[in-house]
């Protein structure tokens, strides 16, 4: 494992993505802030200090710029699963992954003024047409890395069987259905604690309530 917490990642690979995590957050904030049809690329490239040039080494459109943020996102639970204790049960490895990279960033709880004014926004971006096709190509990358990770930490085959990828699906759902339920939500809800309350239903067999 590296210092920075990457597990058997390469120096130019590391750099790779943290250029790549750096244009598409530039992006999605651009984005949030301006609106989708306000931002150019030639923006993004300026807010990221880089070329157009460089951003088109890694993107081809915007749309695709903002769903890396989600396979980095992928990318990195997956690191961490690895790095989690090899004794540690795998659906506890797995919370802990998920708030790591899911919930780390969330500030004081969500609940200013800015918070809602970014949750508003972000929530209009991913109507765009555009994007919803990115997000959903992302997303099932995002679903192999993570079944990777998950073949190797319980010793099946993720070309063969199917548990790998049935966790790994599932762990997708459910980090979607906690983030979807905090932009939507007519109050603020810190992150952290419905990702807990997620998988703990999951894990428990989804007991009716």
């Amino acid at each position: 494992m590296t210092a920075d917490g990457n597990v058997g990642i390469g120096l130019r690979e590391r750099k790779k993505r943290e250029t790549r995590l750096a244009l598409s957050q530039a992006t999605i904030r651009l984005c949030v802030e301006r609106g989708w049809s306000n931002v150019t690329v030639e923006d993004i490239a300026a807010a990221a200090n880089v070329s157009v040039r460089t951003f088109r080494n890694y993107f081809s459109s915007k749309a695709e710029a903002i769903a890396a943020s989600h396979l980095e996102r992928a990318l990195r639970l997956a690191d961490e699963l690895r790095a989690r204790p090899v004794d540690e049960q795998l659906w506890d490895s797995i919370v802990s992954a998920v708030q790591a990279q899911l919930a780390s960033g969330e500030g004081n709880g969500g609940g200013s003024p800015h918070d809602r004014r970014w949750q508003d926004g972000l929530r209009l971006l991913l109507t765009e047409p555009a994007l919803q096709g990115e997000v959903l190509k992302a997303d099932a990358a995002a679903k192999d890395e993570l079944a990777k990770a998950i073949a190797e930490r319980t010793g099946t085959d993720v070309a063969h069987d199917v548990y790998p990828k049935l966790v790994a699906a599932v762990v997708s759902a459910g980090s979607a259905v906690a983030v979807e339920h905090v932009l939507s939500a007519d109050r603020p809800i810190p992150l952290a604690p419905l990702l807990r309350e997620v998988f703990d239903q999951l894990t428990a067999g989804l007991p009716v309530p």
